[in-house]
């Protein structure tokens, strides 16, 4: 392996599949004597950094799920479980941004993709236990939460984060 593929292995591995599953169908197109099933290798190393990204989408979806449940759930019981869950989620997902930094930008349609499904099966979950009402369901609903919600320290009940406008006036002005 080069050296920059070695290096780019360390820094980014979705990115390093992505590049070395490229290299694979061009080296498939150069008609090698090598027995290599080129086409099929080559999609095996894109399937690793998807599963990278499912990865990374579903923990999304399991941090959203837990603070909806933490804002809008009566249950008093099963709160200090889904803060700990929130925080194991943030930790692992830190750490395959951290390995995965070209995942990054995927970020926000992660979220805007998961957000949706997730509210359903909150709503849905809640409702089977019982501890849904018109109000609840509706609030439910509106919940929004930002990228950095999501990812950073936030809990439902902390002060809310400002806006990114009003963070950068605060940054000028501090």
């Amino acid at each position: 392996m080069s050296g920059n593929a070695a290096r780019l292995y360390e820094e980014d591995f979705v990115r390093w599949t992505e590049e070395q599953a490229a290299a694979l169908r061009q080296a498939a197109g150069l008609a090698t004597n090598l027995p290599l099933d080129w086409a099929n290798l080559a999609e095996e190393i894109d399937s690793l950094g998807r599963s990278q990204s499912r990865e990374l989408g579903s923990r999304i979806a399991v941090v959203i799920e837990h603070l909806i449940k933490l804002e809008t759930s009566p249950a008093i019981e099963p709160r200090s479980g889904w803060i700990d869950t929130i925080g194991r989620e943030r930790r692992d997902i830190e750490d395959l941004l951290n390995d995965s930094p070209s995942l990054r930008s995927g970020v926000a349609g992660m979220i805007a993709r998961e957000m949706p499904r997730t509210i359903r099966l909150v709503a849905r979950s809640l409702r089977n236990r019982g501890e849904t009402n018109p109000e609840t369901i509706a609030r439910i609903e509106r919940v929004s939460y930002a990228e950095e919600q999501i990812l950073g320290d936030w809990f439902p009940g902390d002060a809310p984060l400002p806006a990114d406008g009003e963070r950068d006036q605060r940054a000028s002005n501090g």
